[in-house]
């Protein structure tokens, strides 16, 4: 089968709310190839502790892609303990202007609790404006329902699972298995 032929691998939707001094990551679990579903619990959101320093990671894209980034973020981090920002900003680089690194199709949301960021193949390492970002296939939609809910009562947590379930009503690359993680 020709590479153009090839359906292609198609997943997932992840959100980042920063709320009410707390910050969620939240994947949801479906793999696709083409219009098939491989798998509906894949995990991609973690939480990396380099040197005792906690930090969630989500992904979105190929996830050998972004296991291999999420590798060079921690040695990143291990190299500038506590400093995300500057952690992403160093893997942005490497990711823009490495020969090897240029060919993985992937997107990362990265938070300390204090910071969050989306880093991005293209050099980007983007803070959200309205404190919700979200990338992948329901990433829009996710987004919209994520910025839609940020006046009301409801705490970071509770935002990304009800944003995360509208974006699962809507995109077919996103299902309501979800992982979530918090930092306070």
């Amino acid at each position: 089968m020709a590479q153009e032929e090839f359906p292609g691998w198609h997943g997932t939707t992840i959100i980042g709310v920063k709320k009410g001094g707390e910050v969620v990551i939240a994947g949801d679990g479906q793999v696709s190839l083409g219009n098939t579903v491989i798998k509906g619990t894949a995990r991609k959101v973690r939480r990396i502790s380099p040197g005792g320093f906690d930090v969630l990671a989500g992904f979105a894209g190929s996830t050998a892609d972004a296991f291999a980034l999420l590798e060079r973020l921690e040695a990143k981090l291990e190299a500038t303990p506590g400093q995300l920002q500057r952690a992403a900003v160093e893997l942005a680089k490497d990711w823009r202007t490495d020969k090897y690194l240029q060919k993985l199709e992937a997107m990362l949301i990265v938070s300390d609790g204090k910071q969050m960021y989306v880093i991005t193949g293209a050099g980007d390492v983007l803070e959200p404006e309205h404190d919700v970002t979200a990338i992948g296939s329901g990433g829009n939609y996710a987004l919209a329902a994520g910025r839609a809910l940020m006046d009301s009562d409801m705490s970071a947590e509770e935002i990304a699972r009800r944003s995360m379930a509208i974006a699962a009503d809507i995109c077919v690359f996103t299902n309501g298995s979800l992982t979530v993680e918090t930092l306070s």
